[in-house]
């Protein structure tokens, strides 16, 4: 008899127990979800490129999915890096080679989801007898050598041409201050973009040697954000990329309405926007998808940032190559 009311016990306790566990593991996985912050902010420069992030901000596409986001104005890419990596801001856009820098110099990032490239927004102006990239060897070419798009981009051509940076007189400039430096007929040439492209076409000696349009996906930015935020908050992030693929259609179907929102963000009146995207793509969904792959069949994403890595450690900006599996999610596009 007592071993039988044992048994009972035992069965009775075993049956408690168990309820205990099933509403423990209900209780953690709802408080893991309430855990996921839906909320984050994001560094974003006065560029023409990343006008759809205030399309989703302005249309209600980032409430509508889901999560506030904060776009916070910060033109250095330097003030972007230390605020991710002091955690005031969870990501920040900006071309493919910066991120890189931020990665090889332990700011754990990850690239999300491609926003644009410059489809001819920048270019290579030049004096009207240089005819060729060749034709640079031994001349002043205004550049900013300390990193950036400009740079990158120009070390891409001069890779492709088959010249030494080293055989380049090069001068170290921002992209404006290179462009006005043309114009003033202090150098033989500048890496820069818009307006000093028209500016130099405009000049009696100068011409437009190439822009960025010959060269589709080089400059390329992404939103680059903390790796621990992504791990812990990928609806968050997933939510983000569809804000932005959403707002990027918008502007395809609604442009007089998107001109307007954008270029209040960016002080620029509709008509002068639409000058400044001449030179600009956005990447929708599917441009994304192509420009991403995937883990096993990486695009061209995986070549840029690998590209960026080597031309950083070779200029001797960075001082290792960081793993490039590790700073692109390919998750989130596909």
């Amino acid at each position: 008899m007592m071993k039988k009311i044992l048994m009972v016990v035992f069965a009775f306790f075993l049956l408690v127990m168990t309820g205990c566990s099933g509403e423990t593991s209900t209780k953690v996985k709802k408080e893991e979800a309430a855990d996921e912050k839906t909320s984050l902010a994001l560094g974003v420069a006065t560029w023409v490129g990343y006008g759809p992030l205030y399309i989703a901000q302005e249309k209600g596409f980032f409430k509508k999915n889901g999560i506030d986001v904060d776009l916070m104005k910060m033109e250095s890419n330097t003030d972007r890096r230390t605020a991710m990596a002091a955690n005031r801001i969870q990501g920040f856009a900006s071309t493919v080679d910066t991120h890189v820098v931020s990665a090889a110099s332990d700011v754990s990032v990850v690239q999300v989801v491609a926003l644009d490239e410059s489809y001819g927004g920048d270019g290579i102006v030049a004096q009207k007898e240089i005819k060729s990239l060749q034709d640079l060897k031994g001349k002043r070419v205004a550049v900013q050598t300390d990193g950036g798009a400009s740079f990158f981009w120009f070390l891409y051509l001069l890779k492709q041409e088959g010249i030494d940076f080293k055989e380049i007189d090069a001068q170290n400039m921002t992209a404006g201050d290179a462009g006005a430096a043309f114009v003033a007929n202090k150098v033989d040439a500048a890496v820069t973009w818009e307006p000093w492209l028209t500016k130099a076409k405009n000049t009696d000696f100068g011409s437009v040697l190439i822009t960025s349009d010959k060269s589709p996906g080089v400059i390329t930015s992404t939103i680059g954000m903390r790796k621990d935020f992504v791990e812990k908050n990928p609806e968050t992030v997933k939510a983000l990329v569809k804000s932005w693929f959403e707002a990027v259609e918008y502007y395809k179907t609604n442009r007089e309405d998107s001109l307007a929102i954008m270029g209040k963000a960016m002080g620029q009146t509709a008509s002068e926007l639409e000058e400044s995207l001449q030179g600009v793509r956005f990447y929708d969904e599917e441009k994304n998808k192509e420009y991403f792959g995937t883990k096993d069949h990486p695009g061209k994403m995986y070549d840029l940032t690998k590209l960026s890595s080597e031309f950083w450690k070779e200029q001797k900006l960075i001082e290792n190559e960081p793993n490039i599996d590790e700073i692109i999610d390919y998750s989130f596009v596909q």
